[in-house]
């Protein structure tokens, strides 16, 4: 259908079209308008856009803008964009309604120049200030274009929406721009379900965990009610500051709130208990759910490979073999990391030899880099240097500073020295390969060069991130930093420090 496009430009009929008078549209019955939508859902021209514009009677602006929808809906976009152009070749007046089915139509194609003459069009016609032409073009521009023309088609729609908000929402956290969204909205004149999910995905996604949490917490505090969409994003952002307590009551308030969930909450539930470190929960969650798909079997896994249990994560493997789902790249991974924490060396190349062999497909980085792990952590420096230099791509920084991980286990101080130049090569800024080369010395005791590598350090204006750690406090979370001097309660907590000590 890309032809269409070619034979009806839509720059080609803008200019003499916004000058033609409105059109005295006929009568509208409700005859007409069923003989309409039957028609074009049903026919057998369905895909022959302009047959279908031809062969209805009386065709005006409604059932013009009725005809295109049903293109739409049917995920007929490059039609229904034909069938707005064939509108103007017609002299029929498209409003506010046609350019807010047609304009998504160029969004979901990722044509943003069709995209810009919509826009151009709907602004000579008067239109682009409504709500639904304004939101419309947001949307397109939120996805397709810079965070400028999106912010600018929000000034200009009168009287935005809830959904004119969230969608700005939406491109200001996937530009990572929290405070922008978040000014945005506290000033929303309202707030629904979505809004809120926007805002607690954008900032789960983002790895702002604590502010994710306590943004649900507050939408339950404003009379709420989560949605099957809310709750995944809101228990993974507990998971990931490991508060077992607040996860808990986002279970129960699950419950509570929807009775029975889908696999996609029972799946983040069983990630969640197994990040918490309490497997029975997660093996609890994941047997009383049906229709357990790949990410449930993974899940656990993985869980028991982060909580150490490595024996327990193969043994878990071998049961969902004889199931019907299939492993996929997360899966050994899972497996690989399982070997990796219980140094079960062979087992872990086993698993890796046979992937390579029978599904090379899934094998992805990362797989190598655990690899590297794995044989490094176990002293296995020999096979670990072999395995790298055949690898069949150039290693990152991922797998050196996993040699150097395992050198300064085990205090291999010239293959850790040779693996942190790698490093330093690929990144000369990198401050956690100085780190780890300086506690390997210092594990072997060789303070001088400890002096020697922070004495480096320091000359470079290189700054050891602080270490964090976090409190859950009465449903709430209060995370601290090394010195740290910007927690609300700063004095109250030294004084007590001062105090105890």
């Amino acid at each position: 259908m890309k032809s269409m496009f070619c034979r009806y430009p839509l720059s080609q009929f803008i200019q003499r079209t916004v000058h033609t008078s409105a059109c005295t549209l006929p009568t509208e019955t409700r005859k007409a308008n069923a003989y309409l939508v039957r028609h074009a859902a049903t026919s057998d021209a369905f895909l022959n856009a302009q047959q279908v514009f031809d062969e209805t009677p009386d065709l005006n602006v409604v059932s013009a803008t009725t005809i295109i929808g049903s293109f739409a809906r049917q995920h007929h976009h490059e039609e229904a964009v034909h069938l707005f152009s064939r509108m103007l070749v017609l002299n029929i007046r498209p409003n506010e309604y046609t350019f807010g089915t047609v304009i998504p139509s160029s969004t979901v194609l990722g044509d943003l120049s069709i995209g810009k003459q919509l826009h151009a069009f709907a602004t000579k016609m008067g239109l682009h200030s409504n709500v639904f032409v304004g939101s419309a073009m947001l949307d397109l521009y939120a996805k397709l274009s810079i965070i400028q023309d999106a912010r600018r088609a929000f000034e200009d729609t009168q009287k935005p929406n809830v959904v004119s908000y969230t969608t700005l929402i939406c491109a200001y956290l996937k530009k990572e721009m929290l405070e922008d969204a978040l000014e945005l909205f506290k000033v929303m004149p309202e707030r629904n379900v979505v809004s809120w999910n926007a805002m607690i995905g954008g900032y789960s996604q983002t790895g702002h965990n604590e502010e994710a949490v306590n943004l649900f917490i507050e939408m339950l505090r404003n009379g709420l009610v989560p949605s099957q969409s809310t709750f995944p994003c809101a228990i993974i952002a507990a998971a990931n500051i490991a508060a077992l307590g607040i996860g808990r009551s986002f279970h129960a308030c699950a419950v509570k709130a929807l009775g029975k969930f889908d696999v996609f909450i029972s799946n983040s539930l069983i990630s969640f208990y197994a990040k918490c470190g309490s497997m029975e929960d997660s093996l609890l969650v994941f047997n009383r759910l049906r229709g357990r798909n790949i990410v449930s079997w993974n899940a656990v896994i993985c869980g028991y490979a982060q909580n150490g249990k490595g024996e327990e994560a193969i043994s878990f493997f071998e049961k969902m073999s004889v199931s019907e789902c299939k492993p996929n790249s997360v899966t050994l991974l899972g497996l690989l990391w399982a070997c990796n924490h219980a140094g079960l060396v062979d087992k872990g190349y086993s698993y890796f030899n046979q992937a390579r062999t029978e599904e090379p497909g899934i094998l992805k980085p990362e797989h190598y880099a655990c690899m590297v792990d794995l044989l490094s952590r176990s002293g296995c420096f020999r096979q670990a240097k072999e395995f790298i230099s055949d690898l069949p791509f150039e290693p990152g920084i991922g797998f050196w500073k996993a040699l150097l991980g395992g050198c300064q286990i085990h205090s291999n101080m010239e293959l850790g020295e040779f693996a942190a130049r790698k490093i330093l090569a690929l990144d000369p800024g990198d401050v956690s390969s100085y780190v780890m080369v300086s506690n390997a010395h210092s594990a072997a005791g060789r303070w001088q060069n400890v002096s020697t590598t922070r004495r480096e350090m320091k000359d470079k204006g290189m700054k050891r991130i602080p270490g964090c750690s976090w409190i859950e406090i009465r449903s709430k979370v209060h995370v601290f930093t090394t010195t740290d001097k910007n927690h609300h309660q700063m004095n109250e907590i030294y004084t007590v420090r001062i105090i105890k000590s």
